[in-house]
């Protein structure tokens, strides 16, 4: 997976509970050091607090999507192994609200780092389609998970199918901008879309439509710009060039020009 740091860092959701409490609580201490991304100390928290019987399944769903981080970090296949295992051991009727949903985006990654991508799309769906509990950020990140997952099952689809699927992201995306304008997936995929269809024009606006309202993204406007600076040049540059007869150079001259105009003052 890509850009924004924005599909990964699912974070975990905190009980009303006292801040002494808290601080003395061996699973509250694990969600934490997930949100802070130490993995590692997270799983061994994790493991500290499955030793309370009514607490396994919450340790073991904290685990495994640590396990599910660092399998994205460091692509060792013991990582994905350890995850889905505790996924496997899991009651998710024990679940709150928001520990199913969690839940649910957990059997989604694994799904797509198994390489089921259709499958893992089916899955995040469940979570974006109608009423969730999921925060408008969790939501982005899903979003993406989900774009994601349909476009690399797309890709070894005959062209009749693939056209489906890439037309399914992008009404889905303009949805998504629709309500959503500050949405970065959104922008991002919206272009990809677009190219995965064939249509260079729609993807080349579609780009500069997301260039333009990028600040709406927040402190995500960069990691969005740069993502689609790099679909242009390695993408949309030579492909339009070859459809228009035209030299790469002049198609990045262009792009250029468009970037500076926007450029912050």
């Amino acid at each position: 997976m890509r850009r924004f740091g924005a599909i990964a860092g699912f974070l975990f959701a905190f009980a009303a509970v006292g801040l002494a409490r808290e601080e003395r609580d061996t699973l509250t201490r694990a969600r934490t050091l997930y949100n802070q991304r130490q993995f590692e100390a997270a799983i061994a928290a994790a493991d500290q607090a499955r030793q309370a019987p009514a607490r396994v399944d919450s340790a073991d769903l904290i685990a495994a999507r640590a396990y599910l981080e660092l399998y994205r970090e460091r692509a060792q296949p013991e990582d994905l192994d350890r995850a889905r295992e505790r996924l496997r051991g899991l009651d998710p009727q024990r679940f709150g609200a928001h520990e199913r949903v969690e839940y649910i985006v957990g059997l989604g990654e694994t799904l797509y780092f198994d390489g089921s991508f259709g499958a893992a799309a089916g899955v995040f769906d469940s979570v974006l389609e109608g009423p969730s509990s999921l925060t408008p950020a969790e939501h982005e990140r899903v979003l993406d998970w989900w774009a994601s997952a349909l476009d690399r099952d797309a890709r070894p689809r005959t062209e009749f199918d693939r056209q489906a699927v890439y037309q399914r992201i992008r009404e889905r995306m303009q949805s998504e901008l629709s309500t959503v304008p500050t949405s970065a997936a959104a922008s991002y995929w919206i272009s990809m879309a677009a190219r995965g269809q064939g249509d260079l024009q729609g993807a080349w606006e579609a780009v500069q439509a997301g260039w333009v309202r990028a600040p709406m993204a927040g402190d995500r406007a960069p990691a969005l710009r740069a993502d689609l600076d790099r679909l242009v040049l390695t993408a949309l540059v030579p492909e339009r060039a070859r459809a228009l007869g035209q030299p790469p150079e002049t198609l990045r001259e262009e792009w250029e020009r468009f970037k500076s105009r926007w450029a912050p003052e």
